[in-house]
């Protein structure tokens, strides 16, 4: 039974791609790792631990970079198919495992393989609507690839009857599915602030698309615990231990800051007229950094909270590495002189 299902999943997938996977020419090594300054997106794996170098944004890395300085014979384009030859890679492994024994398939590993084949093929999709901005009808597209990365999560759910299975996925890739979502929603977001006329019909839809985005990069933050600092733990650099004390594992944790930041910016600027909705979300920030409860979300609150911790990291432990807080602090000013 178990086996099937997964098979299924994995044919539906296949499928959702849109293109004969199979037919894909598989290399015979490992393939690159992504690179810095090529996709819009930050890498589809797993983020490293604690660092992880930050794709397409312009900003410094904090973190000393894993990943190659050149695409080897291609660029984009070939970063692209990359992804969607590892995905076929993945799913047809994850084939040949369904069909196994199923007291020889490990849940954990059909899981991993099902979740990466997810992250490269959605990867790829997003690319190709970043490419576009968003083409008007893009909403269907969006929530399906929502709905993809939602996948995984789901599946633990539905195996909660069985308590080994609850920590299947990890904090790492939990963080990733997380990140993949807001940072989609992000992206979006930012595309549609740009159409006015669209603004004026539908700031209701803007809204539902933020307080989403908010949340699923609220969660990615907090899914890890700050590190304590005390006797027990030794360290060579105290700025790293100070990131790590706050709860900043990589460079993109500072980057889900501002973009939650930025969103709770547009949400207020362009949402405010709106009746106030019961959407609840868990305003804490990493951990223990930040009391968390949950409440309605308040824009400018929720983006006040982010912002002036992501100044405080930016110009404290990261000071030499020359992060950009203009931004940040014009923010800051707008919800500072914004009235109701």
């Amino acid at each position: 039974m178990q086996g099937r299902r997964w098979a299924r999943r994995s044919t539906h997938l296949a499928v959702y791609s849109g293109r004969l996977l199979v037919n894909l020419t598989l290399g015979s090594g490992p393939l690159e790792a992504p690179l810095a300054g090529d996709p819009p997106f930050p890498a589809a794996s797993p983020l490293p631990n604690p660092g992880a170098l930050l794709a397409g944004t312009g900003f410094p890395s904090p973190f000393p970079s894993p990943f190659p300085s050149a695409c080897p014979g291609g660029g984009q384009q070939t970063l692209k198919d990359h992804f969607l030859i590892r995905a076929s890679a993945a799913l047809e492994k994850l084939k040949l495992l369904c069909g196994e024994d199923k007291e020889c398939s490990n849940p954990s590993n059909l899981l991993e393989l099902y979740t990466q084949a997810i992250l490269d093929m959605t990867y790829f999709e997003e690319n190709k609507l970043v490419d576009e901005d968003f083409p008007e009808d893009s909403s269907e597209k969006v929530k399906e690839l929502i709905s993809f990365l939602s996948e995984p999560e789901i599946l633990v759910k539905e195996n909660n009857m069985h308590p080994k299975h609850c920590d299947l996925l990890g904090d790492e890739l939990l963080e990733c599915l997380s990140w993949r979502r807001g940072a989609l929603l992000y992206m979006y977001c930012h595309s549609l602030t740009k159409r006015r006329e669209w603004l004026t019909r539908k700031s209701s839809l803007l809204k539902k698309y933020l307080i989403d985005g908010i949340s699923y990069l609220i969660q990615m933050l907090n899914f890890r615990c700050p590190i304590q600092l005390n006797e027990g733990v030794s360290f060579q650099d105290l700025d790293t231990a100070k990131l790590l004390s706050e709860g900043i594992f990589s460079d993109i944790h500072l980057l889900a800051m501002m973009y939650s930041g930025e969103m709770c910016y547009w949400g207020l600027k362009h949402c405010a007229d709106q009746q106030p909705e019961n959407h609840e979300v868990d305003t804490g920030v990493s951990g223990a950094s930040y009391a968390a409860y949950k409440e309605p979300l308040d824009f400018r609150e929720v983006g006040e909270k982010i912002l002036k911790k992501y100044v405080s990291v930016c110009e404290g432990p990261l000071k030499e590495q020359e992060w950009n807080t203009t931004n940040a602090k014009q923010i800051l000013n707008f919800f500072q002189h914004h009235t109701n």
